[in-house]
């Protein structure tokens, strides 16, 4: 998966975070990420906004090929609860892939309903 070095960077705290959007499909191998979407609780995005600039239009802080969204900003239904169950791979806690779903269609455009695809014949090979 791409840019990951770039988020060790950064040194998020692990019980603080997860990474969503396009990274969990990468990690698994079923597509590239661009980037890495990250959603932090809104306490760690207030730390973080004295170090790193925010895109005050979007809401979002970009560092290099991360973007950090805060949890209250994030339409994932409950933050702290992705960031608590989220999955460790390699080192890093990735968004449930059941909870992706749901912020994919609720999200709805075109990109997200072919990842839920993906994500779909992802999850029915693991099964098999």
């Amino acid at each position: 998966m791409k840019y990951l070095d770039e988020l060790r960077e950064i040194n998020l705290p692990f019980h603080r975070y997860v990474i969503y959007g396009s990274g969990p499909l990468a990690i698994r191998g079923i597509r590239e990420n661009r980037d890495i979407d990250i959603v932090v609780d809104d306490a760690l995005y207030e730390e973080l906004i004295k170090k790193y600039p925010e895109d005050n239009n979007k809401k979002e802080i970009k560092y290099k090929n991360i973007e950090i969204f805060c949890s209250s900003e994030s339409l994932i239904d409950d933050p702290d609860k992705a960031i608590a169950q989220a999955e460790t791979i390699d080192g890093f806690k990735f968004i449930r892939l059941d909870e992706l779903i749901k912020w994919k269609k609720k999200f709805g455009r075109p990109k997200d309903l072919k990842d839920i695809k993906l994500i779909k014949s992802y999850l029915k090979k693991q099964k098999n």
